[in-house]
C-alpha cells in the first residue's frame, strides 16, 4: 500500500482497460466464491472474473491469466512472507518450515471483524461498495489489541506456560475451544 497512489478502479490486460471492483466486500465474495467445493473451477473462474470486472469477452485461458494477476497484484497484497538478508544484504534461502498455524478466517471470524471494526468507530455495513481492499487489509492487520478479533488471535496462539495456574490454562483450552477454526469454518 502507497498512500500517494491512488486506489484501484480500473487495471489494464492485454492492452486493454477493464473496470475493477476491488471493494472489500465484492473481494470477500470472491473469496467465498473460490472456497465453495459445489463449483467446477472452470465455473469459479467465469464468476470470479465477473464480479470483479463485470460483463466481459474473455476466453477461459484469459480469464485464468487476469485472475491470475488479479489475485497476486490487488488480492494478496502483503499476505506473502517478506525476504531475509543477512548483515552483508545478501538474501537468506528459505527454510522448510511448518505451516503456520490459521490464525483468522475471513467467512468464520466474520461477526468478530465486524465487532471489531465497530470498536475503532467503522460500520463494515455501511463501507460496503465504498472501502477498498487494501484498506480493508490494512485496517484488519493493524486492529489494536483491545478489540474482540485481537483478543480471538490471542486465545487461538495461546501455548500453556510454566507458572499458569492450572485453572488459567483451563480456562484458556476452553476459550480455544470456543474459538477454534475447523476447515476453515468455526
Amino acid at each position: 500500500m502507497r498512500l500517494n497512489d491512488p486506489l484501484t478502479t480500473s487495471i489494464f490486460f492485454e492492452e486493454k482497460e477493464y473496470p475493477i471492483d476491488l471493494s472489500f466486500d465484492n473481494v470477500l465474495d470472491v473469496l467465498e466464491v473460490l472456497r465453495r467445493t459445489d463449483i467446477l473451477m472452470t465455473n469459479k473462474v467465469e464468476i470470479v472474473i465477473y464480479l470483479l470486472i463485470g460483463k466481459n469477452e474473455l476466453d477461459f485461458d484469459q480469464s485464468i491469466r487476469l485472475w491470475d494477476m488479479i489475485r497476486k497484484d490487488y488480492i494478496e497484497i502483503g499476505m506473502e512472507k517478506p525476504k531475509k538478508y543477512d548483515v552483508k544484504g545478501n538474501l537468506v534461502p528459505e527454510i522448510e518450515e511448518e505451516e503456520s498455524e490459521q490464525v483468522i478466517d475471513l467467512v468464520a471470524d466474520a461477526k468478530y471483524i465486524y465487532a471489531s471494526f465497530r470498536q475503532i468507530g467503522i460500520n463494515l455495513f455501511h463501507e460496503q461498495g465504498k472501502m477498498q481492499w487494501e484498506e480493508f487489509q490494512a485496517l484488519l492487520e493493524s486492529l489494536p489489541d483491545d478489540t474482540i478479533m485481537q483478543r480471538v488471535i490471542q486465545i487461538r496462539l495461546w501455548k500453556p506456560t510454566k507458572g499458569e495456574s492450572s485453572q488459567y490454562k483451563e480456562q484458556m483450552r476452553k476459550a480455544q475451544s470456543r474459538y477454534r477454526l475447523l476447515g476453515g469454518e468455526r
